[in-house]
């Protein structure tokens, strides 16, 4: 049966009064809660007059981390990459890359815990160094999972191999013998050194025997008196049967020489070689894997997987990956004896050495504070075809939910939330949805930040929010009086009726200062001002402004008449191209013909009888009539002469 998640704890937020309705909150792209509170941080009782505080709650704060962003980054490319891995590649060849990726992973980890380190020893008020310090323990806990999930999981090392792999494990993470060695032989008499005992039994309990011997050889000349205790130990030391990785011995033949060479230890420690010295005598009870002798070394241990891998280093080195979860366990229970309960750590590590993937995933998911672990480490064990039958109750299965998870994360960013893109690709199921979703709510903030986000969009066909995003930016271009811009991307979204607003602001535009803006866009609309009749109208009355200026004056003359007749021209426009043809009826030669004349006058007339009467105008619509009468007047004037003139012409010209 199916173990259910327990609800969330109640989270108390200061100054929240249910009674007076205060409260109120909105989820946004990167679940973001906003509470309206009256909690005064300076902690006066008094309320002052001002307005409400607003408490920003944020669940992915680690993207807001200069240091961390390093991470999610130089992670994108290797999940990138792991996706490419083509399905054919099978065995060992699959199984090296897959290990291949997870040293990857694993390395930026360290990289990024490596200057995370940095910074919190250069930071320079302690709540700082605090925080920064507290993110090294996150990273190293993290990598120090991955690791062995790398080694039980993706490595899938048997039993020998195991045991070494395992000792690599501690020795990369309990690197305190380091700076011990370090401190020990940078005196001048190392053997004399307060630590020199801690280090040599540091260096045996991780299965580092040469250095061991080679610490012991110090002791033995600057001691002579047990310089044949130290002989014999290192002896010991020297001959204890490790299977080393190029070694091509079994593990039958291995077990047979541990055993014998175990009884040489224990005849050494009955026969008190080493009664007189207890520090040596302890080292070969280490050796011999006795329990409380190790036990007592808890200090130097300093934590149960240590302690588990030592054991079994002295006392089972051949483990096999089956029996590991009874070591692990009895080991926890050893170190800790009951004082303490286990961490988060400790549970996450157990379900590892158990081979509960799942447990492993979930309990990384509830105490690590981003999503970046669990989604990238699920991703990769999914390659391992080691969670195909692990579906989620709604539908999707354990990978892509958390990869859904993460990259939503992203999106929150101001930038990280290109990266979120690539891992909703790789969500078959879900992850076209989410990211239309979430790519609609992307604020828009310049205009190269709106180009990216419609290049994804288009790169992915989804027209719906390429329609979208042109469409907000050519509003916010209206709103600058942008008019160019506004035109081009209602263009680009193929929205007929915003591109009709926009030619519309054009030509009123024009009206009152006399001439266009941005030419350049309208004399290249070329197929595009089909997208609605007000931007043909636009496009061919701007054709007509070129043809006149290039005194083609009868080819203007017809683009003019046509614009009228065939309705394409808003009527609030008629009296613009009928003023607009007054220099083509004065020209001395004959524009327009008789038969063109009269539908000027057809137009003009119906222009005319056509304008609503006002009961009490003003004075600014007397104003405005007295020029609309002047004009009108103008062109009957106009036309009649051309009138009377092409008549004349075209008389003269049947006659001859």
């Amino acid at each position: 049966m199916e173990e259910l998640d327990c609800e969330p704890a109640v989270t108390w937020i200061p100054g929240v009064n249910s009674k007076k309705k205060q409260m109120c909150f909105d989820w946004g792209p990167g679940e973001m809660l906003l509470c309206e509170t009256s909690f005064n941080q300076t902690g006066k009782s008094e309320k002052v007059p001002s307005c409400p505080f607003i408490y920003i709650i944020r669940k992915d704060v680690d993207v807001y981390s200069q240091i961390l962003r390093k991470l999610f980054n130089e992670s994108h490319g290797i999940f990138v990459g792991l996706q490419k891995i083509e399905e054919e590649l099978s065995g060992k060849s699959r199984k090296a890359q897959l290990v291949r990726v997870s040293k990857n992973y694993r390395s930026v980890i360290r990289a990024c815990m490596e200057e995370m380190h940095q910074v919190a020893i250069a930071a320079k008020d302690p709540a700082s160094g605090r925080q920064f310090s507290s993110q090294v323990s996150i990273l190293s806990a993290m990598e120090l999972i991955w690791n062995l999930c790398e080694i039980l999981f993706i490595e899938v090392a048997p039993a020998g191999p195991l045991l070494l792999h395992l000792l690599d494990w501690v020795r990369l993470h309990v690197c305190e013998v380091d700076s011990l060695s370090a401190d020990v032989l940078g005196g001048d008499n190392p053997s004399k050194h307060e630590n020199f005992w801690d280090l040599v039994t540091v260096l045996v309990l991780q299965g580092r025997l040469d250095e061991a011997r080679q610490m012991l050889a110090k002791e033995a000349d600057a001691n002579p008196s047990c310089a044949g205790m130290c002989r014999v130990l290192g002896d010991l030391m020297r001959t204890m049967p490790i299977l080393s990785p190029g070694n091509t011995q079994t593990l039958t033949e291995l077990e047979l020489k541990w055993q014998h060479w175990r009884e040489e230890c224990e005849r050494h420690l009955q026969d008190n070689t080493f009664a007189a010295n207890p520090r040596l005598e302890s080292l070969c009870k280490i050796m011999l894997g006795d329990e409380a002798a190790l036990l007592e070394q808890k200090e130097l241990l300093s934590n149960w997987y240590h302690f588990l891998v030592t054991r079994l280093l002295y006392s089972n080195p051949t483990v096999k990956p089956i029996d590991l979860h009874f070591y692990a366990q009895s080991s926890l229970d050893m170190f800790l004896g009951g004082e303490s309960n286990p961490e988060p750590l400790d549970n996450i590590l157990m379900a590892a050495f158990e081979f509960d993937i799942h447990q492993v995933i979930k309990e990384c998911s509830i105490a690590l504070s981003n999503w970046w672990f669990v989604a990238h480490l699920t991703d990769l064990l999914d390659h391992c075809r080691l969670l195909q039958s692990h579906n989620l109750y709604f539908g999707s299965n354990m990978r892509e939910f958390l990869l859904l998870e993460y990259a939503s994360g992203l999106f929150a960013h101001h930038s990280l939330w290109q990266l979120g893109v690539d891992y909703f690709d790789y969500c078959p199921e879900l992850g076209r949805v989410s990211l239309e979703l979430h790519i609609e709510r992307i604020p828009l903030n310049t205009e190269q930040k709106a180009l990216k986000v419609l290049r994804i969009c288009e790169q992915r066909q989804m027209t719906e929010q390429v329609k979208s995003i042109c469409k907000i930016l050519a509003m916010k271009a209206v709103r600058n009086n942008r008019l160019g811009s506004a035109l081009s991307w209602s263009i680009r979204a193929k929205d007929a009726a915003f591109a009709t607003l926009v030619s519309d602001r054009f030509l009123r535009d024009y009206c009152e200062r006399g001439c266009f803006s941005d030419l350049d866009l309208i004399d290249n609309l070329g197929s595009a001002m089909m997208l609605s009749d007000r931007l043909t109208f636009l496009g061919k009355y701007r054709e007509f402004h070129r043809l006149y200026g290039e005194k083609r004056f009868g080819d203007a003359a017809s683009l003019l008449l046509s614009l009228m007749t065939s309705q394409i021209a808003p009527r609030s426009f008629w009296m613009t191209l009928l003023t607009d043809a007054l220099p083509l009826l004065e020209q001395k030669q004959v524009i327009f013909s008789a038969e063109q004349t009269y539908e000027l006058m057809r137009c003009l007339e119906d222009l005319a009888s056509g304008r609503p009467e006002c009961g009490e105008p003003d004075a600014q619509r007397l104003q405005d009539d007295d020029i609309e009468t002047t004009k009108v007047e103008m062109l009957r004037l106009a036309l009649a002469r051309n009138l009377a003139r092409a008549i004349i012409r075209e008389g003269s010209l049947e006659g001859s």
